[in-house]
């Protein structure tokens, strides 16, 4: 007899008491009338409210219920790292806890991963519950991370789908500490197909992103997956020097043919101005990248977890 397939399905979780109990029943829902064996790995971010207490409780009356405790909150990025590290199945959906990705969807990517598929992503086409602005700024965002990496990565994309056992040992091997998850799902490669869905508010609670929070996202997601803001700095800097240059030789010859010119403060300050501030921007573009390649130099573990309830022995990594 051929073996039952098993179905890892990975939560990160951040405070989402509100939550949890409604996304494990809605995932359990999708597995009861089929033929695969299920492995749920919820993983607890660092909360600070009762998440961890309701997956203890999950762990204890249900055993395909794994519930990793981070020592603190490193954030989704690395949460969902820790949960691909720790699934054994022969694919891997990962899902928010928050349910504005619908559960039921997990089977049409399991259809279209068993008809060869390695990379079954799910593909917003509507965004219910999210202002105007963020809905704005989202497609600004993956239209400029599309124009400027060589990676190209899906637009209205998040991190709901399912992997491949093949990618998921692709993404266990990929250790950096600036992890942008949406860029490594697409730099592994393999097959891929998309699934298109409607995105639903948040079920319970309240967001954890704040537009502080999205612009330094955007920002690890643009340095994670290219060199052109580096590139960028360069062409401006030589641009407007080789304007400086060709002013400067205008002021002396103006000079040798005109004597010198007092009024000309105002244009020398804006002048000045303009190239200090060209500088500072492209030293700050430079710090950027040099302080991403100091924290990669330290070979720091991503995660360290206090607990894992259900089966396994706790871990430190």
């Amino acid at each position: 007899m051929t073996a039952q397939k098993k179905i890892t399905v990975i939560v990160p979780a951040y405070n989402e008491e509100d939550v949890i109990g409604e996304c494990y029943r809605r995932v359990i829902d999708v597995f009861k009338d089929n033929q695969y064996e299920l492995e749920l790995i919820f993983v607890n971010d660092g909360s600070s409210d009762n998440t961890f207490t309701l997956l203890n409780e999950l762990s204890t009356k249900d055993e395909r219920v794994t519930a990793i405790d981070l020592s603190r909150n490193f954030g989704k990025e690395i949460a969902m790292s820790a949960g691909i590290d720790f699934a054994t199945g022969d694919a891997a959906v990962i899902i928010d806890a928050d349910l504005q990705d619908p559960p039921e969807l997990i089977a049409d990517f399991i259809k279209y991963w068993e008809d060869g598929y390695d990379n079954v992503y799910g593909k917003r086409i509507s965004r219910e519950g999210e202002s105007w602005l963020k809905k704005i700024t989202a497609n600004m965002f993956y239209k400029v991370l599309g124009n400027l990496s060589d990676t190209q990565i899906p637009v209205n994309t998040g991190d709901f789908r399912l992997i491949s056992r093949q990618a998921i040992d692709a993404l266990k091997e990929l250790r950096e500490q600036h992890r942008f998850m949406k860029g490594l799902f697409s730099w592994v490669g393999f097959n891929v197909k998309e699934v298109e869905y409607n995105r639903a508010p948040r079920f319970a609670g309240d967001t954890k992103w704040n537009y502080w929070s999205l612009w330094n996202f955007a920002l690890e997601g643009i340095t994670s997956f290219s060199i052109a803001p580096l590139k960028i700095a360069t062409y401006v800097g030589g641009f407007i020097s080789s304007l400086s240059f060709i002013y400067a030789i205008y002021i002396i010859i103006k000079t040798f043919i005109y004597g010198a010119d007092v009024p000309g403060y105002a244009s020398q300050m804006v002048i000045t101005l303009m190239l200090g501030g060209m500088n500072l921007a492209a030293i700050g573009i430079i710090g950027e990248y040099l302080g991403r390649m100091f924290n990669e130099t330290k070979n720091r573990p991503l995660y360290l977890i206090k607990r894992v309830i259900n089966g396994r022995s706790t871990t430190s990594e």
